[in-house]
């Protein structure tokens, strides 16, 4: 198990207690999680994309992990990945070239393509 994998296992209980204890909150935001990233003019591999790239620019290691997983189930592939990536790099600088190859591990991980890259 790798970055992706491993951090949304990490995540999980925590995560469970929470909504367990705020549960409006929570339903609150799954609705508009499921509203934001539902197709429309952009598809959802393209707003998977945004939010992994967002992601990397807040250092979330979560967003990463659950993004990069979504982009891959969305069908992203790793050059539209990196690309994205290339992106945050350019609007973050130094910090984007740390949390950028984090979520290119993560997306291989979650793609099954190659594990060459390291974060």
């Amino acid at each position: 198990m790798s970055y992706g994998k491993q951090t949304l296992d990490d995540l999980r209980s925590p995560a469970r207690e929470l909504r367990s204890r705020i549960p409006e909150v929570y339903a609150g935001y799954a609705a508009t999680h499921k509203a934001a990233l539902a197709a429309g003019e952009l598809d959802v591999a393209t707003k998977e994309l945004i939010a992994l790239a967002i992601g990397v620019s807040k250092q979330c290691d979560g967003c990463i992990a659950s993004h990069a997983r979504g982009a891959a189930r969305a069908g992203a592939t790793e050059q539209q990945v990196a690309e994205a990536l290339g992106v945050a790099i350019l609007m973050n600088g130094g910090p984007s070239t740390v949390y950028g190859p984090r979520a290119m591990e993560a997306f291989l991980e979650f793609s099954e393509g190659p594990a060459t890259a390291t974060g």
